[in-house]
């Protein structure tokens, strides 16, 4: 008796069934080997599926945008592109700058996971109370007491916007606002917790360094860990990473706590960890590291940010508004040119260095800085075109971005 003709395909079917799902490929810490590599044009495409050539022009604008710096690229687990200037290099630890946000909030992600039984409500958490915000006591503003953990973390408490020209947003639209004072390291927590409101909660979005930082101290007061010892001890040990801090040390000041503002100082390589586990959905080998709900929410408009494409310290593109990129893009980018970008559809993570003198002084970390890769002392800020205002390095992060994604094969 002939067997039917779709006998075969069914058996192959079968025994595909039978077979171990393909396991996804983790990195070993640096000190183990490290990363796999894909740096040839050849493996870059077959391995990768990445025109390498194409990488050329993103690290160019790189270079060209900040003082020190350097592009890290990966893709499908696959080290394709390491390349560095200036003070940057792989063993540097320099101060990431806000970039370090999107450590705290992956931080508060996997805290409301773990201790859900003393946060029941998660994000939706009113935190200016005894329990969670002793040190805010008495408030100075009644309006606070409405104010939740994701509106903090999506920087739509109210706190006003930093810097010299400080602005909000609501529904999109700016809202131009006055300097006011903010952070003082030498008092971080109560100054951070004593700056004034500039509208109800909810009502507006204002990129303020208060916010995640008051997140920092939820975190603190509701997991009896100091920031820097949670992501120690739930990310940095899982995933390997080397030497790492947050700049602490400023002057004559040695800061009592880690600032969730940012201020992050890791190896490149280890930032790329930290990037690969989000692109992964939360996963590191065989455990749950961030749950993936989080990073989700992370990719998406928050219902707690209707304002701004800015959602729990990451900012992303589910509008489209970098039109070379996928929707489901995030990233979260810092002072000097530093941004880590995440985009899980293509199983790709960028990491842009960038950085002024200051920012690679090791007496920030006192943790050792290897030697300059090379001398840019006389390099100087350039124009975007010659006839715009600004600087390349003020459009470097979004083209740096859409130029990663198209260097990706479409296959």
């Amino acid at each position: 008796m002939s067997l039917p003709r779709f006998y075969p395909l069914l058996l192959t079917l079968c025994i595909a069934s039978a077979l171990p799902a393909a396991q996804t490929y983790f990195p070993a810490p640096d000190r183990e080997g490290g990363w796999r590599e894909a740096k040839t044009e050849k493996a870059a495409r077959e391995l990768a599926g990445i025109d390498l050539a194409k990488l050329e022009p993103a690290y160019t604008v790189t270079e060209r945008s900040t003082a020190h710096g350097g592009l890290v690229v990966v893709r499908r687990g696959h080290l394709v592109f390491e390349r560095y200037f200036g003070k940057a290099s792989r063993n540097a630890n320099p101060d990431m700058a806000s970039t370090g946000k999107g450590f705290c909030s992956i931080a508060c992600g996997i805290m409301l996971e773990e201790f859900k039984d003393k946060i029941p409500q998660g994000l939706d958490t009113p935190v200016f109370t005894e329990t969670y915000l002793p040190q805010a006591f008495p408030l100075n503003d009644p309006r606070k007491a409405q104010i939740t953990l994701g509106q903090l973390l999506c920087m739509t408490g109210g706190y006003w916007g930093e810097g010299q020209s400080p602005s909000g947003m609501i529904k999109g639209k700016p809202q131009p606002l006055k300097p006011v004072k903010g952070q003082d390291i030498r008092r971080l927590d109560a100054s951070s917790l004593e700056v004034p409101l500039w509208c109800d909660p909810g009502a507006g979005y204002s990129y303020s360094s208060p916010s995640p930082h008051i997140a920092s101290i939820v975190l603190r007061n509701v997991s009896g860990m100091e920031l820097k010892d949670y992501i120690q001890e739930r990310l940095a040990k899982p995933q390997g990473w080397g030497d790492w801090n947050y700049c602490l040390y400023r002057g004559d000041v040695v800061m009592e706590h880690a600032n969730g503002a940012g201020s992050t100082a890791l190896h490149a390589t280890d930032v790329m960890r930290f990037g690969y586990c989000l692109a992964q959905g939360g996963k590191w080998q065989d455990r749950q590291l961030v749950p993936a709900a989080y990073i989700q929410k992370c990719q998406t408009w928050s219902p707690y940010n209707p304002h701004s494409p800015f959602s729990l310290q990451w900012e992303h593109n589910a509008d489209g508004h970098v039109a070379g990129a996928p929707k489901d893009a995030f990233w979260k980018s810092g002072a000097g040119g530093f941004c880590l970008y995440v985009i899980p559809s293509l199983d790709l993570v960028i990491y842009k260095l960038g950085g002024k003198d200051g920012q690679y002084d090791e007496k920030l970390t006192r943790i050792p800085q290897p030697p300059a890769t090379s001398d840019r002392s006389q390099w100087q800020p350039i124009p975007a075109t010659g006839f715009h205002e600004g600087t390349l390095g003020g459009q470097a992060l979004w083209r740096v971005l859409e130029m990663v994604c198209a260097a990706v094969r479409v296959e």
